[in-house]
C-alpha cells in the first residue's frame, strides 16, 4: 500500500498569528493584574487595631446590649388582624452585640440590605423590637410583594440556589402543597396562606439595592425622623427604591 501524501497545512495569515499572540499576552497580563489586586486587597484589609479601638468597640457592643434590654421591656402592640411584614436590614455589625446578631440571623438577615417576609405574631414583634436600630419594616401591598418576587426572587432547593424562572423546580419543591408556579408563590405570601412558612423558607432573603438618599444611616426610629423601626405602609416606597 502506497504511502499517503501528507496533507498541506492550513494557511494562517501573519495578522491572525499576531492577534493570537497579543490575546495570549493580554490574558497573561490580566491574570497577573488580578492576582496583584487580590494580594493588595488582602494587605489593605489587614489593619492592626489599637487598644483604644478594642475598648471603643467593646463599649459600643455593651451599649447596644443594654439598649436592647430596655427595648425588650416595652409593651408589644399587637392587632387582632395579623399582617404580612417585610423586614429590611439597614445597618452593619460594627457596634452590634452578639445577641443582636443572633436575633438578626434568626430572621435570616445576615447581610445589610437584605429583606425577608414574616408573618406578624408576638415572637416576631418581640424580635423586631429588640433589633429595631438595625432594621426597618412595614406592611407591603400586593404590588410590592409581586414585584419583589418576580424581580429579586431566588429559591434554594437541593442545597442549590435557582432564579424563579423554572416552574418545574417550584413544583418539585412545593408541589405537595399545590404550589406549582411563581403566581402561586405570590398568592401564598401576599395572603399568608396555610403554607406560608414552607414558601418563605423556600425563598432566599431578597438582596436589595442600596437606595439613593432614602436611607441616611440614622438609627433613630422612623417616626422620629430616623431610618429604623416600623414605617407602616410607607415601606412600599422604600421597597420601590430598593427593588
Amino acid at each position: 500500500m502506497a504511502d499517503e501524501e501528507p496533507k498541506p497545512l492550513d494557511y494562517v495569515s501573519e495578522i491572525v498569528l499576531k492577534k493570537r499572540k497579543n490575546n495570549e499576552d493580554w490574558a497573561i497580563r490580566r491574570k497577573e493584574q488580578l492576582e496583584q489586586r487580590v494580594k493588595k486587597s488582602k494587605r489593605d484589609n489587614f489593619v492592626i487595631k489599637k487598644p483604644e479601638q478594642f475598648v471603643r468597640e467593646y463599649r459600643d457592643r455593651e451599649s447596644d446590649f443594654i439598649k436592647m434590654k430596655h427595648r425588650s421591656k416595652r409593651p408589644i402592640k399587637t392587632s387582632s388582624e395579623k399582617k404580612l411584614i417585610f423586614v429590611i436590614r439597614i445597618q452593619g455589625k460594627n457596634d452590634m452585640h452578639p445577641q443582636t446578631r443572633k436575633l438578626l440571623y434568626s430572621l435570616r438577615l445576615r447581610r445589610i440590605f437584605t429583606g425577608v417576609f414574616v408573618k406578624e405574631n408576638d415572637r416576631i414583634l418581640d424580635i423586631l423590637q429588640k433589633v429595631e436600630p438595625f432594621v426597618t419594616y412595614g406592611y407591603p401591598n400586593l404590588k410590592s410583594v409581586s414585584e419583589l418576587i418576580y424581580k429579586k426572587g431566588l429559591a434554594k432547593f437541593d442545597k442549590q440556589i435557582f432564579p424563579l424562572t423554572d416552574n418545574n423546580i417550584i413544583e418539585q419543591a412545593l408541589g405537595e402543597h399545590k404550589i406549582i408556579c411563581i403566581e402561586d408563590i405570590v398568592n401564598e405570601i401576599a395572603n399568608m396562606g396555610p403554607h406560608f412558612k414552607e414558601v418563605s423558607n423556600f425563598l432566599c432573603p431578597f438582596s436589595l439595592n442600596k437606595p439613593e438618599k432614602a436611607l441616611q444611616g440614622k438609627k433613630r426610629p422612623f417616626r422620629d425622623g430616623g431610618d429604623s423601626g416600623n414605617r407602616g405602609d410607607q415601606i412600599n416606597e422604600l421597597i420601590n427604591k430598593m427593588n
